[in-house]
Parts: C-alpha cells; sequence; structure tokens
C-alpha cells in the first residue's frame, strides 16, 4: 500500500509530523514499509516563462530561448519542437539534479545555455503514468502557475509516499482512511470524513433496473445509476494521488472508481448501463460459459467463480475484471455502479486463475460493510462535480451483513498479564478512544465496541495486542523467566532428535533443513512402500506440489548446489516429518536421512585420507543404532531394494526383525557420482522398549586375535556367515569384524573370498592359545561345512 502524504492530509492533520517520522511511529505499531521518497525526486526546478524564442543561426532544430525564472531571466537553448515564446514551462536550473544528471552551464552549437527546459518524462516519472507527448516534447504549464515557484510543488508532483508491507490481516489499511485512523491512535488526532453531498433527480433507479441475487457468496450488493457524464480528463489532484498510489490515470470516470476504492477500501465497478441494460443479476458460473474480459481474452468459467450478469449471459467476473461488453467508452453517457462484497475465497480462487488486481486483493482480505454505501455515495458525488453526472435517485439494494459493533470483553488483569508490563486503568481509558473504539466499564470488565472497519480484532487477545501497540511495546521490561524444570517436560521424541543430532555432529555430520515439497517425479523417489501423496490444492509451483514422502531427493539437491560449488565432500543428514496417506487419513512418520560422499576425514600432515564408501556409511549408522541402545538387535538384509539403490551395494535396516528403513549407494541412473545414503523410520525407534546404555569396563586381560577367509559363492551373504560364527563361537568370541572381500584370481569366477578378524577375550582371566584354537577350528568347520565354503589360505 502506497500512501500519499497529500491524499493522507485530506482525513487527519498532519502538521508538525515529519513524514520519515510518521514511518518510524507506523513500524512500532506493526506496520512496516518498504520505502519512502517523493513521487518525483527531481531537485532545482522551477516555473520559467519564455519570454522570446528564436531559431538557431546554426541549428535546423535548436531555439535559443530567453527564460525568466523570477530571479533572473537566462538564455537557454532548447531543441523541443513545441517551445514558443509566451509559454510557461519546467526549468531546471543550473545545479538541478535529474534522473539523466545535474544541470550544468553548458555551450550547444556555440552558444552558452544556463538550463534545461524539461518535458514530464525528463524528471524521473514512471513510463506507465507518461502519454507520448510527455515524450515527444516539453511540458507546458498553465495559465495560473507563478514564474520562479517550484515546479513540481505546482504539479503536485512534489508529494512524499510510502510504500508499506502490510500483514494480510490487516485489511483495514488498504485504504487511505484507514491509514488515518492508525495515523489517528499513534499521535491522538482526530479523524475527519469525506461530507458526501448529493443532488439527486427524481429519476428513481428502482423505476428502471432490477436487481437479483442468486448466491450466498454475496453479502452485499447496491447500484446506483448516474445520467449524462461527459468523460474527459481529470483534475490534477485526483490524478496525482493515483499516481502517488501506483494507479495511471486513464480519465475521470476510471479514475473515481480507483480513487474511491483507494480512498474507502471499497471496490467498485462502473458498467455501460445501456450496454448492460435493465437486470442485474449475480450469480455462480456454470463450467459451460465463457467470458470477454476487459483485456479482450476469452475466459472459460468454473462453478466457483461469482459472476455479474444480465439475462444474456455473463458481463463481469465479480470483484476481479469487467467485461469487454459492457465496459466505460469515450461515448458512455450513462453508468451503472456497483459496490458489493463479495466471499473472499471465490474472489482468491478467481483472481489467481484470471489475474490479480487492486480490487481483488481488497475483496480477499475483507470489506468493511459499514463503508459500502459510503463509497458508493461517494463515487456518485465525485461524478456529480468531476464528470458533470445526474445521479438518479434511491439504490438498488441487496444486504444480509451484520453491521453491528463486535462486543469484546477484557480485564486490566488480563491486559496486563498478555502485555507482560503494568498498565494502569486510566491509560487504557485514553487508549481506546484513540483507536476509535468505545466502552463501558462494568464491575472493573471492559466492554469494548470494536466497529466493522476493524476486521482483524475479534478476541480479547486481538484488542490486548491493540492496546499495547499504543501504549509502547518500548515499555515492557525484559525479564528471565523463572519455573523450575520438571522431569518429563521435554517430549521423546524431541529428546531422540536431539540426542541423533548431537551424535551426528559428532561423527562428522552437518544438519541440514530443506523444504518439504517436491515436483511429482521426485516424490516418488526412495519410497520403500507406496504411499499416496499428499497434493497440495493451490502449489507455488509443479516443483513445489508434493509433500515429501522422503529425505533424500532433498538431500540430493543440496549434494549437487554444493558440489557446483566446488565443494565435493559432503556429509549431511536432516530429521523432521514425511507425509502421506493411508486410507484417506493424513499421516506423517518421524524420520532421520544422511547423505555422504567424498573424503570423509583427511590427515593433511599424514597425508592420509579415509574415502566415504559403503562400508563407512554403515559404520555410521551401527555406531548410532548402538548408541541408541539398540545393539545386537539390528540387522541388514538385502531383499526388496528400491530401484533408486544400487542393487551390489545396498541393504536393508532391520530392527528386531522388522524392516525401519535402508542404506547404500544411489544407483547410477540417478547419480553418476559416489553417493551413499541412508533412511530409518525413527517413528519405529521411538515405540522400542531399549534399556538403559551400561558401563562395560575396559578388559584388563590380553585378548588374542585370528584372521581366517573363506571362499564361498558370489551368492552367499556375509551375513550368514557371521550368523553361523556367533552361533559356533563361545562366549570368549567378542568380536567380528570383515577387513577384505576379493575376487579375482585363485577364486573361481562365480566365487568370492571374504575375510574376518575374530577377537576372543575373557574379562577374568588370559585366554591360552589351545583353547582358543579349539573354539576357532570348530568355527572354520562349521563355516565350512554349512556354506559349502573352502578356507582360503593364500
Amino acid at each position: 500500500m502506497r500512501l500519499s502524504k497529500s491524499f493522507l492530509s485530506d482525513y487527519i492533520d498532519l502538521s508538525g509530523i515529519p513524514y520519515s517520522e510518521l514511518a518510524e511511529k507506523m513500524v512500532f505499531a506493526g506496520n512496516e514499509y518498504e520505502s519512502i521518497g517523493k513521487l518525483c525526486n527531481a531537485t532545482g526546478l522551477v516555473v520559467g516563462y519564455v519570454e522570446t524564442c528564436e531559431n538557431h543561426p546554426e541549428s535546423d532544430h535548436l531555439h535559443i530561448c530567453n527564460v525568466n525564472i523570477g530571479s533572473e531571466t537566462v538564455q537557454i537553448l532548447c531543441g523541443a519542437p513545441n517551445v514558443k515564446a509566451g509559454e510557461k514551462v519546467i526549468v531546471a536550473t543550473v545545479g538541478a539534479e535529474l534522473p539523466g544528471g545535474v544541470i550544468k552551464k553548458a555551450k550547444l552549437a556555440g552558444m552558452e545555455s544556463n538550463g534545461m527546459i524539461c518535458s514530464l518524462a525528463e524528471l524521473g516519472l514512471e513510463s506507465k503514468y507518461l502519454k507520448e507527448e510527455d515524450h515527444a516534447g516539453i511540458h507546458i504549464l498553465g495559465e495560473d502557475a507563478k514564474v520562479g515557484e517550484d515546479a513540481l510543488h505546482y504539479l503536485g508532483l512534489d508529494d512524499e509516499v510510502i510504500d508499506f508491507e502490510l500483514t494480510a490481516d490487516r485489511a483495514d489499511l488498504l485504504s487511505v482512511i484507514g491509514m488515518a485512523y492508525e495515523v489517528g491512535a499513534i499521535y491522538n488526532r482526530k479523524v475527519v470524513l469525506p461530507e458526501i453531498k448529493l443532488h439527486e433527480t427524481k429519476e428513481n433507479i428502482n423505476d428502471q433496473m432490477r436487481l437479483q441475487v442468486q448466491t450466498e457468496n454475496c453479502s452485499i450488493y447496491l447500484g446506483k445509476l448516474v445520467k449524462n457524464v461527459i468523460i474527459k480528463e481529470s483534475p490534477k489532484f485526483i490524478k496525482n494521488r493515483l499516481m502517488a498510489s501506483g494507479i495511471r490515470p486513464i480519465n475521470n470516470v476510471v479514475d473515481i472508481s480507483n480513487y474511491v476504492m483507494l480512498e474507502y477500501g471499497q471496490p467498485l465497478h462502473f458498467f455501460d448501463k445501456n450496454r448492460l441494460g435493465d437486470e442485474v443479476i449475480v450469480r455462480m458460473a456454470t463450467d459451460e460459459e465463457t467470458l470477454i474480459t476487459l483485456d479482450n481474452k476469452e475466459r472459460a468459467l468454473k462453478d466457483t467463480d461469482i459472476v455479474i450478469a444480465n439475462p444474456t449471459g455473463p458481463v463481469a467476473l465479480a470483484g476481479v475484471m469487467g467485461g469487454l461488453e459492457t465496459e466505460i467508452e469515450l461515448d458512455t453517457k450513462d453508468i451503472f455502479i456497483e459496490a458489493a462484497i463479495f466471499e473472499p475465497t471465490h474472489i482468491r480462487y478467481t483472481s489467481k486463475a484470471i489475474i490479480r488486481s487492486e480490487a481483488s486483493n481488497r475483496y480477499e482480505k475483507g470489506v468493511d460493510p459499514y463503508r459500502t454505501v459510503l463509497a458508493l455515495n461517494r463515487a456518485c458525488e465525485l461524478l456529480e462535480l468531476y464528470a458533470e453526472g445526474e445521479v438518479c435517485s434511491g439504490v438498488l439494494t441487496h444486504d444480509t451483513t451484520n453491521k453491528e459493533d463486535k462486543k469484546i470483553e477484557v480485564s486490566l488483569e488480563s491486559i496486563e498479564s498478555v502485555l507482560g508490563m503494568p498498565i494502569t486503568k486510566e491509560d487504557v481509558c485514553e487508549i481506546l478512544p484513540r483507536l476509535g473504539f468505545e466502552y463501558k466499564i462494568k464491575y472493573n470488565i471492559f466492554e469494548v465496541f470494536v466497529p466493522t472497519r476493524r476486521l482483524d480484532v475479534n478476541i480479547k487477545e486481538d484488542l490486548i495486542a491493540e492496546i499495547g501497540k499504543i501504549y509502547g511495546y518500548n515499555k515492557v521490561v525484559g525479564t528471565l523467566p523463572m519455573d523450575r524444570i520438571r522431569k518429563g517436560t521435554y517430549s521423546k521424541k524431541a529428546k531422540l532428535e536431539r540426542t541423533i543430532r548431537r551424535h551426528l555432529n559428532a561423527l562428522g555430520l552437518n544438519q541440514v533443513i530443506t523444504y518439504s515439497l517436491l515436483s511429482e517425479e521426485e516424490a516418488e523417489l526412495f519410497v520403500s512402500k507406496k504411499k499416496d501423496s499428499v497434493i497440495l490444492n493451490s502449489p507455488m509451483s509443479e516443483d513445489r506440489k508434493i509433500m515429501r514422502k522422503s529425505f533424500i531427493p532433498s538431500l540430493l539437491h543440496v549434494y549437487d548446489y554444493n558440489v557446483a560449488r566446488n565443494r565435493k565432500d559432503v556429509s549431511i543428514f536432516e530429521t523432521g516429518a514425511i507425509y502421506y496417506k493411508e486410507n484417506e487419513t493424513y499421516k506423517e512418520d518421524f524420520t532421520l536421512s544422511g547423505l555422504m560422499s567424498g573424503v570423509y576425514e583427511e590427515n593433511t600432515w599424514q597425508g592420509n585420507k579415509i574415502n566415504i564408501d559403503f562400508y563407512l556409511i554403515k559404520g555410521i549408522v551401527e555406531n548410532l543404532l548402538c548408541f541408541l541402545g539398540l545393539t545386537n538387535r539390528y540387522q541388514f538384509d538385502t531383499e526388496n531394494l528400491g530401484k533408486e539403490l544400487h542393487p551390489g551395494m545396498s541393504a536393508r535396516i532391520l530392527i528386531d526383525r522388522e524392516v525401519v528403513g535402508f542404506i547404500g549407494r544411489v544407483h547410477p541412473n540417478i547419480s553418476k557420482k559416489d553417493v551413499y545414503v541412508f533412511e530409518i523410520n525413527l517413528e519405529k525407534v521411538l515405540e522400542l522398549k531399549v534399556k538403559p546404555i551400561k558401563f562395560k569396563e575396559i578388559p584388563k586381560f590380553p585378548s588374542v586375535k585370528k584372521d581366517v577367509a573363506f571362499i564361498v559363492k558370489k551368492e552367499v551373504s556375509s551375513k550368514e556367515i557371521e550368523e553361523i560364527i556367533k552361533k559356533t563361537g563361545s562366549r570368549m568370541l567378542t568380536n567380528i569384524d570383515v577387513f577384505d572381500v576379493y575376487e579375482g584370481e585363485n577364486v573361481g569366477e562365480d566365487e568370492k573370498s571374504i575375510a574376518y578378524a575374530l577377537t576372543f577375550s575373557d574379562s577374568n582371566r588370559t585366554l591360552n592359545e589351545q583353547e582358543v584354537t579349539v573354539v576357532f577350528e570348530r568355527i572354520i568347520e562349521a563355516v565350512t561345512t554349512g556354506l559349502h565354503a573352502e578356507l582360503r589360505n593364500k
């Protein structure tokens, strides 16, 4: 919302208030602004009078002009074709600053020039406000311009403008009068509303036109008829205020519609009455209907669109855009004015499909029903004043709204409790009238009546916030919260997430936070079990349409982003929710995912480095599971792996024989690089009963290590061999490590060699070689017999 100081000054006294100060005060009231400046930022411009104008003897286009600028008469060379003696013009004096640069004394075609005679295009106005003639030649001022005065002030282009970034709930601030109430509350100044005076004719609109409202999505529809208008250029003050507000002036009739919308926040629509006909119908569109809108495009309508129609069909998209058939044109004489309130959700859907406009923006956020008739009468008054219109008496009326003030009760104790600062009863009694809220006090309870213009104040907390911003949040004294920390207040899920985050950080992985939305194709990747997607009804884009069912696609985006910036060593993880539907029920699963690629650790001093591979990321996952108290409860298998994982370097993760996730290298069809990922469903981990981790003393007695390698068929997994080793080994077997997998010479084509390091120890004594050898040979026999394996000697 761009707020013009000139416009605002019509409704509240701004004397003694610098506009920059007002902008800062509005920020403290919760209304941020993006910029502040003037409608035109040029300097050094005065009104000049061209006393003489002669052709330059040595140029076919330059004119030698003697221009009276009030303080003196200066010679200026000008090349504009429309410059001539006797005209009042805009003069940029020497030292003036324009968008094109600073004006200096110069010599043109051998003659001195002391300034520049300007066109409007050279002053820095946005091009959308300019006409063709504003570029073609200099601007000629009116006879009432005083020589030597500030040219921008005369033109009304010195207006100051604040561009506010408003929150969605403050629909009341999408009008200058709404802004006046806000400023009035801040500075404790009275708001003065326009005094509307109409001179209606004896003709009554109800004798000439009929209204039918056939949908509940229109709560108010009011119509007035103005005849014999003359379409011409708008008055200067209307054009300047529209430009300051970011709207291009067109003609007096269209400009008055926009002007009243800015003034009251109530969108209006003007129809050519003779093209509209005698009957106005407000209804929902049908899927078969079409409408050619003002931009000359044929629109296919939906049954969610609200339309204004006559008996032959739709003539406008309610609250969004008018139809070409009933457009105001230069030959229009009679105007039917619509002032209405439509259901915001339907306006939102229609405007998103067609076009977002100033009008639809206001309808979407809500319109004050009390101002509808005021805006309607104000438009009639301005048409009477500036378009010589004749206003017919009567109003076409449909109104189902409640215009009573909202009653909210609040105690002083509640106000102090919510604001967290002391405030007196007298302070509240002083603030409420500043906000424009009437009140009564009963038994120390404030009974406050909130006017309909404040659509955002509905409950006592809203009211308290309004009181707080006027009283001043800077008066809040900072204090530290004091409370006893009770056991169990920290949720089990949050505790697990914090534990995992800290442990993975310690293992060298960095936490990332990614978008919860994916494209339709990405949402199906790395989903081990078929799940119905959660699809947004109104996505920002096709790339952000589906709620994620796995973190891995998002982590791959993070990886690609880093690699593109020459960061090839990536170790990241993310925790959070994945989303899906099951039997039409929306569900979330608490999940952990990770991605690793490149170098895990590098010792630059010794020149050693550890590259990330399947075994390293498997070790990370095993380390985490053991840390969570799941030692000896997890397993890995290679059944039913997803197509996104490399078939020879991937596995499922099982806890207590139930699948909880997967681990592996990303399939080359998805990424040609060595990228390894894992994902664990933490919902299932939360359901597990885990015994407290017990401290285990480091053995005092030396252990015995023995290495063994078996040649087995390629289809035999290491897991099968380890299960036999564990089953056969006694309690003295305390650890099994795979340290080599070999395929090549000395083994068959369909065979492989897997080497294990077995550790034997006893916490109470030193083992002797003989008893270890007995167990070791028993293990070898069990594996070779059970899996038809062969002991590898080389």
